[in-house]
């Protein structure tokens, strides 16, 4: 898939089940993962704030955190999940579900974030994790952890689909249409290339 070229049509996408069911799953409106998750991330904060009587230094630390922590799970999961290729039958249209059809068809705007179906069952997963292991420093963790998610779904929408003409965006659209169009070997990071960096994936 390396070296394609900047050509993409703005609404193409293509139908991925016979099922009108799985099909309508399969599409995702851009702002569910906003209406779903910043309740959750204020949340957090409040229970962070006032029930574990957390300091706003401790509470900006561990939210930082959070974010961190999500970034390097991003980095991970486009690299080790998302670019796995398998070699049966099977894996191969499970990994195009998936991902694949992401590549073929980049800037398909209901599948550009990550369905509630998948990302519902994956936070669960999370919070438990952090409140397991982090007890009363779990919210503000999962606050940071939660709210990354967002900017990365947002983050990725909008590379997609708005001009992001200056600055540090305008990188991060570059930084990302690189690895859709010249080399998706490399750039795993979306909403931050700082573990690309760590790992010395930028480039080959």
């Amino acid at each position: 898939m390396a070296e394609r070229h900047y050509i993409s049509k703005k609404n193409e996408t293509v139908r991925m089940f016979k099922s009108d069911f799985m099909e309508f799953l399969s599409h995702v409106h851009p702002v569910t993962p906003l209406v779903l998750y910043l309740p959750v991330v204020g949340y957090m904060l409040y229970l962070a704030f006032w029930q574990s009587r957390l300091s706003i230094l401790a509470m900006t630390g561990l939210f930082l955190l959070g974010v961190l922590i999500w970034t390097l799970l991003e980095y991970i999961i486009h690299r080790y999940v998302f670019h796995y290729e398998p070699k049966t039958a099977l894996g191969k249209q499970l990994h195009y579900i998936i991902h694949g059809v992401h590549h073929d068809y980049p800037n398909d705007a209901r599948r550009l974030v990550m369905p509630p179906s998948i990302s519902i069952p994956l936070a669960i997963l999370f919070l438990a994790l952090f409140a397991i292991t982090l007890g009363r420093f779990a919210p503000a963790v999962s606050a940071g952890f939660g709210f990354g998610y967002v900017c990365y779904d947002s983050i990725h929408y909008a590379i997609h689909h708005f001009a992001m003409k200056r600055g540090v965006w305008l990188w991060l659209k570059q930084y990302h249409l690189r690895h859709h169009y010249r080399d998706d070997h490399v750039g795993y990071g979306i909403s931050s290339p700082l573990w690309d960096y760590v790992f010395r994936t930028t480039r080959k």
